[in-house]
């Protein structure tokens, strides 16, 4: 065997049975796994307590045959038009690009 010692396993009547030291090394693996994927949710957490002051927007109506870039042109004022496209996809939780006439988009306002 590579890195367990033969003593670290018994064989008894055809069963596999760990030592206490293998199961002592299978409790440390286990408890390193879930702290590792607990460290990583957590590291992602951006809350705070503090609520935060809300971005200035107004609420824009799609015209027929309007796309996305048509609208982030629009409120882009220093020329950044891609840049307000992924604002604008951001703070409407849009998946895509394709916009329905008639659907409402919050956009920032500067």
């Amino acid at each position: 065997m590579s890195t367990m010692q033969m003593s670290d396993l018994s064989l008894t009547r055809g069963e596999l049975r760990l030592t206490r030291r293998g199961r002592l090394v299978i409790f440390l693996l286990g408890l390193t796994l879930v702290l590792g994927i607990g460290l990583m949710l957590a590291a992602g957490s951006v809350a705070t307590p503090e609520p935060g002051t809300a971005e200035p927007t107004t609420v824009v109506t799609v015209g027929t045959g309007e796309t996305l870039w048509d609208i982030a042109a629009g409120a882009a004022e220093d020329g950044q038009v891609q840049e307000m496209i992924e604002h604008i996809e951001r703070l409407n939780g849009l998946e895509s690009t394709v916009l329905l006439a008639g659907q409402e988009l919050r956009v920032p306002t500067e």
